[in-house]
């Protein structure tokens, strides 16, 4: 197959898998596709792994050495309104964030890896379910994904139309960021609006505790870290003429590495109980991680690095970019085993502005740089398990 018709496999794939899209644990039309194509290419293909998720290997030679290639699958729960020929055809479900650009460069990977056969070891293809919640991952673990298919380092990538198509950006350390979710209940006691002096008013306790948890970036926080402490929602049980009983308060953090989540967590639970203690009022702190930090490590992100200027050139690779601060539970493979995650530039437009970012209703995957997802994670393998 010449480069032409291979570009077009991917695109006819690509549109295939916009077309179909599924959310997180119900991707079984997308992982049928997947294990048909790897079937096709000659690989032994491994389903229901986590659930959904498919996984094929590839060993050429006696070389010892592993890695794995990660791609997500799910959609977005969100109505498409482009006017794209391949639009989804199941509605409420979109392919907003590029997962259908992902299995597609993998997929294309595949191929490229099976015709060449140009390196010594063993690559593994993880087709991972449910990453939009942050469950994929995890699931795919506890169903044993590295006792049964054990392997030394991993890879993966996202699409980033907020660069431009084409460059491959990557970084040591945080690369993106946790998401922690955090309600903060307190229970004071309510009043007559002319009376406050009668009551516990939580909601100036709740205004008290929102200022003071800012405080946690801007002075608890290392100024070098990423830290972000967002109150998102609130609500009370009171009404026009009355101080309530009980005030909400709901929100999400990010941070880009263990260390700072924990601090995070730590100062807003002393902040919130104290407050509401300074006031007379009771205070219920509920923290949950929903997204590990993904987490680079530095001889993979050298590895990477290299790879892509090997594809891109030179001038398209930034092997030290700034930390994206939405999160990814690819996070969650790097707390296990080494690897790396990077950026794929899949802007169209070349000021950033003018592109349609993720998790937009008329999102569409930049098929010109499909081709260029497969030869990195191609070469990838080729530079990892040398002749």
């Amino acid at each position: 197959m010449n480069n032409e018709e291979f570009v077009e496999q991917l695109k006819a794939w690509r549109h295939y898998l916009h077309m179909h899209p599924e959310s997180a644990f119900e991707e079984k039309q997308t992982s049928e596709f997947i294990a048909e194509r790897l079937t096709e290419m000659g690989l032994e293909v491994h389903k229901n792994i986590g659930g959904t998720g498919v996984v094929a290997s590839l060993k050429v030679g006696d070389g010892g050495k592993v890695i794995g290639l990660r791609a997500d699958m799910d959609c977005i729960n969100m109505m498409e309104c482009g006017d794209l020929e391949y639009r989804s055809q199941n509605e409420g479900r979109m392919h907003a964030c590029g997962h259908d650009g992902h299995v597609t460069t993998l997929l294309g990977a595949a191929q490229l890896l099976c015709e060449r056969k140009n390196f010594n070891g063993t690559v593994r293809f993880i087709f991972q379910p449910a990453e939009e919640p942050g469950k994929g991952a995890k699931a795919m673990i506890e169903d044993g994904l590295f006792e049964s298919f054990p392997m030394d380092e991993i890879y993966g990538l996202h699409n980033a139309p907020f660069l431009p198509a084409g460059v491959i950006h990557t970084r040591t350390g945080g690369i993106m960021a946790s998401e922690d979710n955090f309600t903060i209940r307190i229970k004071g006691k309510g009043s007559h609006a002319s009376s406050p002096h009668m009551g516990i008013d939580p909601l100036v306790t709740a205004s008290e505790i929102i200022l003071a948890l800012q405080t946690i970036a801007s002075r608890n926080a290392n100024p070098l870290d990423q830290a972000v402490v967002s109150c998102t929602e609130i609500h009370t049980d009171g009404a026009h003429n009355a101080i309530p009983s009980n005030v909400e308060i709901l929100g999400d953090t990010r941070s880009c590495t263990n260390e700072v989540q924990e601090l995070i967590e730590a100062r807003m639970k002393a902040i919130s109980e104290n407050i509401c203690k300074m006031n007379g009022a009771r205070c219920e702190f509920i923290y949950t991680h929903e997204f590990a930090p993904t987490v680079n490590w530095e001889e993979c992100v050298s590895a990477a690095v290299k790879a892509a200027q090997n594809v891109v050139g030179p001038d398209k690779v930034n092997g030290n970019c700034i930390p994206w601060m939405a999160s990814e539970d690819f996070g969650t493979f790097l707390r296990e085993i080494p690897g790396c995650f990077v950026f794929l530039g899949s802007g169209k437009h070349a000021n950033a502005s003018d592109n349609i970012m993720l998790h937009n209703s008329i999102y569409d995957y930049n098929d010109d740089v499909l081709a260029v997802g497969a030869e990195f994670f191609a070469e990838l393998i080729r530079i990892g398990l040398p002749q």
